[in-house]
């Protein structure tokens, strides 16, 4: 199967862990494989145990890194501690998260991520789950729908989508992304590139799939199971992921438990930007076990 991603900041990611071939690692979110293979092909004789909550990455995962040292696991990064045990170790050199939906999960028909798709409202990335995006457009109130979308998506006109949602489901129940979209847009207007959605879409994802709590966690888990001297690498998309990045690793900083290796964090550079327009909003930070 071919390769649906390009990852980002791949280079500085490889520098970043430091891998070394007798080493074992953990790509939290290893979706469809992308770093994963880099780790494997600069050192061959490490050990790679790649985890994620979405059954669809982790089949084109196992394709791709065929014939390499790597255990994949269905599973939250949050649970990564549990994951290693029972895999047998207890420490790891090194834990790569590459945060936010993937391209995968974006492109792929049917996953309701895309608010420029016609497709049903979903956004889980593990769709054994139950709730859903219907599920919110369509029963929480308007005071907590504005909530998410403020606390969430920083959409400054949060309480003027809610109140359009809510206006247009008396009507008929929001089945469809594109429904969705077109309710935002016309409650909003549209003024330049950005899709007036964008903001809302990223919200509703957030809030189903807990991706903040479940960094928080993941964070604290990834610490504690590094070896003296191991690298944790994080790659985040958007201000609220990195700001919970910066500070977890100033308060490990503040316990004597890490070191902080990237003062300010690493972007891609221009021509990564220009080859992978994914790439651009992406920061980099790693810290190193003390």
């Amino acid at each position: 199967m071919e390769p649906v991603h390009i990852p980002v900041l791949l280079e500085e990611v490889l520098e970043g862990m430091r891998v070394k071939s007798s080493g074992v690692y953990v790509d939290g979110t290893v979706g469809p494989g992308g770093h994963a293979e880099g780790i494997l092909r600069k050192c061959k004789g490490c050990t790679l145990i790649g985890i994620d909550q979405d059954p669809e990455a982790l089949k084109i995962a196992t394709e791709r890194l065929r014939g390499y040292n790597v255990h994949l696991e269905h599973d939250r990064f949050s649970h990564m501690k549990e994951v290693i045990n029972r895999l047998g170790y207890t420490r790891v050199d090194g834990v790569l998260l590459d945060l936010g939906a993937s391209s995968l999960q974006l492109k792929s028909k049917g996953r309701g991520f895309s608010f420029l798709k016609d497709e049903p409202l979903d956004m889980r990335m593990d769709r054994s789950q139950k709730l859903t995006a219907f599920t919110i457009v369509n029963e929480y109130s308007e005071k907590d729908l504005a909530n998410i979308f403020w606390q969430y998506g920083e959409e400054r006109m949060s309480r003027k989508i809610a109140r359009a949602i809510v206006y247009a489901r008396e009507k008929k129940q929001i089945s469809t992304c594109r429904e969705l979209s077109g309710i935002i847009e016309k409650a909003v207007g549209r003024k330049g590139r950005i899709h007036p959605a964008t903001k809302t879409f990223q919200s509703l994802r957030i809030e189903i799939n807990k991706e903040l709590m479940e960094l928080s966690v993941g964070i604290n888990a990834g610490v504690n199971i590094l070896k003296r001297g191991g690298r944790f690498c994080v790659l985040s998309y958007h201000s609220l992921e990195d700001r919970i990045v910066k500070h977890s690793f100033k308060e490990f900083k503040q316990k004597g438990q890490v070191s902080i290796i990237t003062k300010k964090p690493l972007v891609a550079k221009k021509e990564e930007q220009r080859l992978n327009p994914s790439s651009r909003s992406a920061k980099f930070r790693i810290a190193e076990k003390l």
